[in-house]
Protein backbone atom coordinates (compact mmCIF):
# COMPACT_ATOMS: atom_id res chain seq x y z
CA UNK A 1 0.00 0.00 0.00
CA UNK A 2 1.07 3.61 -0.55
CA UNK A 3 3.15 5.11 2.28
CA UNK A 4 4.25 1.68 3.54
CA UNK A 5 7.88 0.53 3.47
CA UNK A 6 9.16 -2.53 1.64
CA UNK A 7 12.49 -4.36 1.87
CA UNK A 8 13.87 -6.41 -1.01
CA UNK A 9 16.07 -9.10 0.56
CA UNK A 10 19.12 -10.50 -1.21
CA UNK A 11 19.26 -13.58 1.06
CA UNK A 12 23.05 -13.46 0.88
CA UNK A 13 25.88 -12.03 2.99
CA UNK A 14 28.02 -9.50 1.16
CA UNK A 15 31.78 -9.69 1.62
CA UNK A 16 34.20 -6.81 1.10
CA UNK A 17 35.26 -8.02 -2.34
CA UNK A 18 31.76 -8.24 -3.78
CA UNK A 19 29.98 -5.52 -5.73
CA UNK A 20 26.22 -5.26 -5.69
CA UNK A 21 24.10 -3.11 -7.99
CA UNK A 22 20.36 -2.38 -7.89
CA UNK A 23 18.39 -1.35 -10.98
CA UNK A 24 14.86 0.01 -11.26
CA UNK A 25 13.37 -0.60 -14.71
CA UNK A 26 16.95 -0.99 -16.04
CA UNK A 27 18.21 2.25 -14.46
CA UNK A 28 20.88 1.86 -11.78
CA UNK A 29 19.69 3.33 -8.48
CA UNK A 30 22.14 1.93 -5.89
CA UNK A 31 25.48 0.18 -5.66
CA UNK A 32 27.79 -1.30 -3.02
CA UNK A 33 31.50 -1.71 -3.73
CA UNK A 34 33.53 -2.83 -0.73
CA UNK A 35 32.80 -0.40 2.09
CA UNK A 36 31.54 2.28 -0.29
CA UNK A 37 27.95 2.74 -1.37
CA UNK A 38 26.17 5.00 -3.82
CA UNK A 39 22.47 5.77 -3.96
CA UNK A 40 20.85 7.74 -6.76
CA UNK A 41 23.89 9.31 -8.40
CA UNK A 42 21.85 11.01 -11.14
CA UNK A 43 19.25 13.76 -10.82
CA UNK A 44 16.38 11.70 -12.24
CA UNK A 45 16.84 9.03 -9.56
CA UNK A 46 17.19 11.64 -6.81
CA UNK A 47 13.98 13.31 -7.93
CA UNK A 48 12.07 10.02 -8.13
CA UNK A 49 13.09 8.51 -4.77
CA UNK A 50 14.02 11.64 -2.76
CA UNK A 51 16.13 10.01 -0.01
CA UNK A 52 13.70 7.09 0.34
CA UNK A 53 16.22 4.34 -0.44
CA UNK A 54 18.32 2.55 2.20
CA UNK A 55 21.01 -0.11 1.71
CA UNK A 56 22.05 -2.80 4.15
CA UNK A 57 25.84 -3.22 3.86
CA UNK A 58 25.76 -6.67 5.45
CA UNK A 59 23.28 -8.21 3.00
CA UNK A 60 22.92 -5.68 0.19
CA UNK A 61 19.15 -5.58 0.80
CA UNK A 62 17.31 -2.50 -0.46
CA UNK A 63 14.56 -0.75 1.51
CA UNK A 64 12.13 1.71 -0.08
CA UNK A 65 10.33 3.92 2.44
CA UNK A 66 7.11 5.92 2.06
CA UNK A 67 6.37 4.14 -1.22
CA UNK A 68 4.15 5.59 -3.94
CA UNK A 69 2.44 4.09 -6.99
CA UNK A 70 5.27 5.42 -9.18
CA UNK A 71 7.62 3.02 -7.35
CA UNK A 72 5.83 0.05 -8.95
CA UNK A 73 7.95 -1.93 -11.38
CA UNK A 74 10.82 -4.38 -11.66
CA UNK A 75 13.83 -4.08 -9.34
CA UNK A 76 16.87 -6.05 -10.45
CA UNK A 77 19.70 -7.07 -8.13
CA UNK A 78 23.04 -7.90 -9.75
CA UNK A 79 25.84 -9.42 -7.68
CA UNK A 80 28.70 -8.50 -10.00
CA UNK A 81 31.36 -10.85 -8.62
CA UNK A 82 29.23 -13.95 -9.19
CA UNK A 83 27.12 -12.63 -12.05
CA UNK A 84 23.93 -13.72 -10.27
CA UNK A 85 20.72 -11.79 -10.85
CA UNK A 86 17.49 -11.56 -8.85
CA UNK A 87 14.38 -9.77 -10.03
CA UNK A 88 11.74 -8.36 -7.68
CA UNK A 89 8.39 -7.14 -8.94
CA UNK A 90 6.85 -4.46 -6.73
CA UNK A 91 3.21 -3.43 -7.08
CA UNK A 92 2.08 -0.47 -4.99
CA UNK A 93 -1.68 -0.10 -4.48
CA UNK A 94 -3.27 3.32 -4.24
CA UNK A 95 -5.58 3.86 -1.26
CA UNK A 96 -8.01 6.80 -1.06
CA UNK A 97 -6.79 9.36 1.46
CA UNK A 98 -9.92 9.11 3.60
CA UNK A 99 -9.56 5.34 3.98
CA UNK A 100 -5.82 5.57 4.63
CA UNK A 101 -6.24 8.10 7.41
CA UNK A 102 -9.02 6.05 9.01
CA UNK A 103 -6.89 2.93 9.12
CA UNK A 104 -3.72 4.58 10.36
CA UNK A 105 -5.08 6.97 12.99
CA UNK A 106 -7.50 6.00 15.76
CA UNK A 107 -8.85 7.97 18.72
CA UNK A 108 -10.75 6.17 21.48
CA UNK A 109 -12.01 6.83 24.98
CA UNK A 110 -10.18 5.27 27.89
CA UNK A 111 -11.68 1.88 28.77
CA UNK A 112 -12.84 1.08 25.26
CA UNK A 113 -11.25 -1.54 23.01
CA UNK A 114 -9.46 -0.73 19.77
CA UNK A 115 -8.49 -3.06 16.93
CA UNK A 116 -5.62 -2.41 14.53
CA UNK A 117 -6.42 -4.21 11.28
CA UNK A 118 -3.57 -4.72 8.77
CA UNK A 119 -6.17 -5.03 5.99
CA UNK A 120 -4.11 -7.60 4.08
CA UNK A 121 -4.60 -11.22 3.07
CA UNK A 122 -2.54 -13.22 5.57
CA UNK A 123 -0.66 -16.22 4.20
CA UNK A 124 -0.01 -19.24 6.46
CA UNK A 125 3.77 -18.76 6.32
CA UNK A 126 3.76 -15.01 6.96
CA UNK A 127 5.57 -13.68 10.03
CA UNK A 128 3.74 -10.72 11.59
CA UNK A 129 5.34 -8.65 14.34
CA UNK A 130 3.62 -5.85 16.25
CA UNK A 131 5.67 -3.07 17.86
CA UNK A 132 4.65 -0.36 20.33
CA UNK A 133 7.02 2.61 20.26
CA UNK A 134 9.70 0.35 18.67
CA UNK A 135 9.30 -2.43 21.31
CA UNK A 136 8.10 -5.86 20.13
CA UNK A 137 4.81 -6.70 21.87
CA UNK A 138 3.26 -9.52 19.79
CA UNK A 139 4.24 -11.95 17.04
CA UNK A 140 2.58 -14.54 14.80
CA UNK A 141 4.74 -17.20 13.13
CA UNK A 142 2.73 -19.86 11.32
CA UNK A 143 0.29 -21.29 13.88
CA UNK A 144 2.35 -20.03 16.83
CA UNK A 145 1.89 -16.70 18.60
CA UNK A 146 3.68 -14.78 21.31
CA UNK A 147 2.35 -11.82 23.28
CA UNK A 148 4.45 -9.74 25.68
CA UNK A 149 7.47 -11.97 26.18
CA UNK A 150 9.27 -9.47 28.45
CA UNK A 151 8.29 -8.21 31.90
CA UNK A 152 7.97 -4.56 30.87
CA UNK A 153 5.40 -5.43 28.20
CA UNK A 154 3.50 -7.74 30.56
CA UNK A 155 3.34 -4.99 33.17
CA UNK A 156 2.17 -2.36 30.69
CA UNK A 157 -0.57 -4.34 28.94
CA UNK A 158 -1.45 -7.00 31.56
CA UNK A 159 -3.27 -9.54 29.36
CA UNK A 160 -5.04 -6.79 27.41
CA UNK A 161 -3.66 -7.76 23.97
CA UNK A 162 -5.39 -10.20 21.60
CA UNK A 163 -4.20 -11.47 18.22
CA UNK A 164 -6.41 -12.71 15.38
CA UNK A 165 -4.60 -15.54 13.61
CA UNK A 166 -6.82 -15.27 10.53
CA UNK A 167 -6.14 -11.58 9.83
CA UNK A 168 -3.14 -10.70 12.01
CA UNK A 169 -5.08 -7.86 13.62
CA UNK A 170 -4.21 -6.69 17.13
CA UNK A 171 -6.87 -5.73 19.69
CA UNK A 172 -6.16 -3.73 22.84
CA UNK A 173 -8.87 -4.12 25.47
CA UNK A 174 -9.66 -1.85 28.41
CA UNK A 175 -7.46 0.89 26.94
CA UNK A 176 -5.55 3.39 29.06
CA UNK A 177 -4.06 6.76 28.27
CA UNK A 178 -0.60 5.17 28.53
CA UNK A 179 -1.49 3.04 25.49
CA UNK A 180 -1.31 6.14 23.29
CA UNK A 181 1.52 6.12 20.80
CA UNK A 182 2.81 4.57 17.59
CA UNK A 183 2.08 0.94 16.71
CA UNK A 184 3.85 -0.71 13.80
CA UNK A 185 3.19 -4.00 12.05
CA UNK A 186 6.07 -5.72 10.26
CA UNK A 187 5.04 -8.43 7.79
CA UNK A 188 7.65 -10.82 6.38
CA UNK A 189 6.40 -12.88 3.44
CA UNK A 190 8.06 -15.33 1.07
CA UNK A 191 6.79 -16.56 -2.27
CA UNK A 192 7.33 -19.71 -4.33
CA UNK A 193 10.56 -18.27 -5.71
CA UNK A 194 11.97 -17.87 -2.18
CA UNK A 195 11.90 -14.09 -2.55
CA UNK A 196 11.38 -12.49 0.86
CA UNK A 197 9.37 -9.26 1.05
CA UNK A 198 9.09 -7.13 4.18
CA UNK A 199 6.33 -4.53 4.50
CA UNK A 200 5.68 -2.10 7.33
CA UNK A 201 2.39 -0.53 8.42
CA UNK A 202 2.06 2.23 11.00
CA UNK A 203 -0.85 3.13 13.28
CA UNK A 204 -1.22 6.06 15.66
CA UNK A 205 -3.51 5.70 18.68
CA UNK A 206 -4.73 8.48 20.94
CA UNK A 207 -6.50 7.45 24.17
CA UNK A 208 -8.41 10.19 25.98
CA UNK A 209 -9.82 10.30 29.50
CA UNK A 210 -13.52 9.72 30.11
CA UNK A 211 -14.14 13.40 30.86
CA UNK A 212 -13.40 14.15 27.18
CA UNK A 213 -15.52 11.28 25.88
CA UNK A 214 -18.02 13.48 24.05
CA UNK A 215 -15.28 14.62 21.67
CA UNK A 216 -14.05 11.23 20.52
CA UNK A 217 -15.41 7.98 19.13
CA UNK A 218 -13.87 4.67 18.16
CA UNK A 219 -13.31 3.88 14.52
Amino acid sequence: MERDSVTLHTDVKINQQEEVAWYFNDTRIAQISGDLSKICTDDECKDRFRDRLKLDHQTGSLTITDITTTDSGDYRLVIISSGSIKIFRVAVNDVPAAQRDEKKTKSVVEGQSVTLDPDVTKNPNDVMMWYFNETLIAEITGDQSKICTDDECKERFRDRLKLDHQTGSLTITNTRTTDSGEYKLKIISSNSSSVVITSLKSFSISITGEHNSMHFSAF
